[in-house]
């Protein structure tokens, strides 16, 4: 677990009036499924802190220059009249096999993201409910932004079995990505809701539907 951030900030909450749903949990948890079911079917916006992450190292960003410097041709993608490309395949082999790699980048990234966040935010003030959909939200020391936690539920194991079925990833890789995020244990001590995603296929859907 990081030990940078501890359990009293991971208990911050927003507390204005807009209702600000932080939607977390382990990799492969089911946040996506969740997500999607609150847009479509309740019809609320979504912020997606993956996207934003994703978006900060597209060609021509600052922070993909310094990620490109840090680690030079081992992930550079170059075509002709293009500007440079991150191999996020490349790059997710360094980061997730050298731990001090992966917070590097996460230092990097965590404050881009968090400022994205806080401008999309105002960019929807007037919306009475928002989602945010942030897997590393205690990690990254995010959870003052949300008025309420769900942190959704489900195994080590099932997890490995939707990573390998998702991702195509070796049993090793889809371990190293679970072990990268806190214990699903320690999110759940912190929760404010809890969503069980343990057991059949979008079982939780009467529980959500009931909260908003």
């Amino acid at each position: 677990m990081r030990n940078d951030i501890n359990n009293q900030s991971a208990l911050k909450r927003w507390n204005g009036s807009q209702r600000r749903i932080g939607l977390t949990g382990g990799i492969a948890s089911g946040k996506s499924s969740i997500g999607a079911f609150l847009k479509i079917t309740k019809n609320l916006p979504i912020l997606d802190a993956d996207i934003y992450a994703h978006e900060a190292l597209e060609p021509g960003k600052p922070s993909t220059r310094i990620v490109l410097e840090r680690y030079g041709n081992s992930i550079k993608i170059q075509k002709k009249g293009s500007q440079p490309s991150i191999n996020r395949s490349a790059l997710g082999e360094i980061i997730f096999n050298k731990p001090h790699e992966r917070f590097w980048i996460e230092k990097l990234l965590h404050p881009i993201v968090k400022e994205r966040l806080i401008k999309e935010l105002e960019a929807r003030k007037n919306e009475p409910i928002i989602v945010l959909i942030i897997p590393l939200l205690f990690e990254a020391n995010l959870s003052e932004l949300c008025s309420e936690v769900w942190v959704i539920n489900c195994s080590a194991e099932q997890q490995m079995h939707r990573l390998l079925k998702r991702d195509g990833l070796s049993k090793n890789e889809a371990k190293k990505r679970i072990e990268a995020q806190w214990p699903i244990k320690t999110k759940l001590e912190l929760a404010d809701i809890i969503i069980d995603n343990s057991k059949r296929p979008k079982e939780w859907l009467g529980k959500v539907d009931k909260l908003c």
